[in-house]
């Protein structure tokens, strides 16, 4: 039995495993590597680009009228006067790509939020240049108030009453939301070492393998999908979060890798859980949301128990930007727990926070993210960087201005392209091409079904007896060339693989279909010579 290797690798995160695999394929020089492992998209939007770059040459020229008489300098902009040069500007280049759109979203904005022109323009242009700290240091004023916007509108919020608004964070990216979140909820006592989370499965591995660590160390409890059941939470494994003992909920919606979105009514009976017992703390990662139709996050069905993160990394294509957010709603259950602390933990708290204000008791939960984040004593120089937010602002303006939605449909149909292409000809699977709730960012592919479908149960059982799960994904590489992931390292179903549809063409899992049926023959002639 082959198992080695497999052993190895088995140890490993499948994002580790996925580096191993690459290396793997390096070594074959006659492959040309086909990487549909990683969720990096092969796209970037380019409309809200433009636009940041030709904002950028306006700052600068704001700049340079404030510091004069030395060659290769400017300064920091001033407010008096700029949104008529702004305006000379737009007219002076307007044949130029980018400039009609940048005087679009200034427009929309402007006119849709209610924003000064002036107040406006001068956070955009400081913080393109980046001269300055961020201030406020959780987010620029116009910046938050522009990004909730477009949270809400992609996350539901016209289908419920919230009873008040949601504070953002901005924030590194989805990943760096996840360390915050997971710190901040340590420290101030929501979270102690021993307790137990519940972690909805299959799930985007760092939430199963961050809580082991003993920085935290969490006991976990999951919240198992049902494959046969278009991957939603039967009842009986949503009941689980009645008991006390569960501490926190934590999932991705849809979820990685199935790519799947929770129902309206498993989302109403998780809210409804939450909200009769208190207590319960929940986190929804929403990343995925924009490639569904019709999305309505938990944040919405529970403002005042869930935490909410976004990223803006895969529907826009800007992985290397980094940009995410945390949002909070202003009435949640945090800031009231903290209230209700022992007297010994309000007092460690105190010291915690004592540096920062007068009064550190009244320091909303939001704001404890930000502190944090930046180890409380550095909490005056926090904030994500501000060129980052005016990025993070004009991909929200385009999503907002695109009042026909066109960049979502494409972008949707650009994924569900190539989840047709991997599928075509398949008898059933794991996630049916009309499901309304499917997002087709990431696809699993159930090896040992196929080999079942293909070639008997006989054959299949005799490749599960005689092999380990990962060599399916092992031959893929040092065979094909073809870098996957291993579904079960996501808590996903065993002998399944992870194939992201972003990042490659329809032609490329056209290839990687044949491929696959071709290991697949190789076991079944492997098979044959052993009987």
């Amino acid at each position: 039995m082959k198992q080695k290797k497999e052993e190895v690798l088995a140890k490993l995160s499948p994002f580790e495993v996925k580096n191993k695999l690459i290396e793997l394929v390096n070594k074959q020089h006659s492959y040309s590597i086909i990487n549909v492992g990683r969720g990096n998209p092969n796209w970037v939007a380019t409309k809200p680009r433009y636009v940041f770059f030709q904002l950028g040459l306006f700052a600068l020229e704001e700049s340079k009228l404030q510091f004069t008489g030395y060659e290769g300098f400017g300064g920091i902009a001033q407010k008096a006067g700029i949104t008529k040069r702004f305006n000379t500007f737009i007219e002076k280049n307007k044949n130029i790509e980018g400039i009609n759109c940048l005087k679009e979203y200034f427009e929309f904005a402007v006119s849709t939020y209610n924003i000064n022109k002036d107040d406006l323009l001068i956070e955009w242009v400081n913080g393109i240049i980046g001269d300055n700290y961020p201030v406020p240091d959780r987010m620029l004023v116009h910046s938050e108030t522009i990004v909730r916007e477009y949270l809400m509108q992609e996350m539901g919020a016209k289908n419920v009453e919230l009873n008040g608004k949601f504070d953002v964070f901005a924030v590194e990216g989805g990943t760096a939301a996840m360390v915050y979140i997971f710190n901040t909820l340590k420290a101030n006592k929501f979270l102690n070492a021993g307790d137990t989370i519940a972690i909805g499965a299959p799930i985007f591995t760092p939430y199963i393998e961050m809580p082991e660590l003993k920085d935290y160390d969490l006991k976990l409890v999951e919240i198992n999908s049902d494959e046969n059941n278009g991957w939603q939470y039967p009842d009986s494994e949503i009941e689980k979060l009645r008991d006390p003992k569960i501490k926190a909920f934590f999932l991705v919606n849809p979820m990685n890798p199935p790519s799947v979105k929770l129902s309206e009514e498993s989302l109403d009976k998780i809210a409804k859980i939450a909200k009769e017992r208190g207590d319960l703390i929940l986190l929804t990662d929403d990343v995925y949301g924009t490639f569904t139709n019709n999305f309505t996050s938990l944040a919405m069905k529970a403002p005042e128990q869930t935490i909410l993160v976004y990223s803006y990394s895969k529907y826009f294509g800007a992985t290397g930007w980094r940009l995410g957010t945390i949002a909070l709603h202003e009435n949640n259950m945090f800031d009231k727990m903290l209230a209700n602390l022992s007297e010994e933990d309000k007092a460690e708290l105190h010291e915690r926070y004592k540096a920062m204000t007068m009064n550190p008791e009244a320091v909303k939960m939001i704001d404890r993210f930000v502190a944090d984040s930046r180890a409380v004593a550095l909490n005056h120089t926090a904030g994500l960087s501000t060129p980052q937010q005016i990025q993070m602002v004009l991909f929200s303006l385009a999503a907002l201005s695109d009042i026909k939605n066109q960049y979502k449909e494409d972008s949707k149909k650009i994924v569900k392209e190539r989840y047709d292409a991997l599928i075509e000809g398949e008898e059933s699977p794991l996630v049916a091409s009309d499901d309304p709730n499917g997002a087709f960012y990431y696809i699993l592919i159930d090896f040992l079904k196929q080999a079942t479908q293909k070639y008997g149960k006989e054959f299949a059982k005799w490749m599960s007896e005689n092999y380990n799960s990962l060599d399916p994904v092992i031959r893929y590489a040092e065979e094909k060339g073809v870098v996957a992931m291993p579904g079960g390292g996501f808590d996903g179903p065993e002998w399944t693989l992870r194939f992201s549809l972003a990042n490659s063409s329809v032609e490329t899992f056209r290839e990687t279909k044949v491929l696959g049926s071709q290991i697949l023959e190789e076991y079944y002639q492997e098979y044959k010579k052993s009987i």
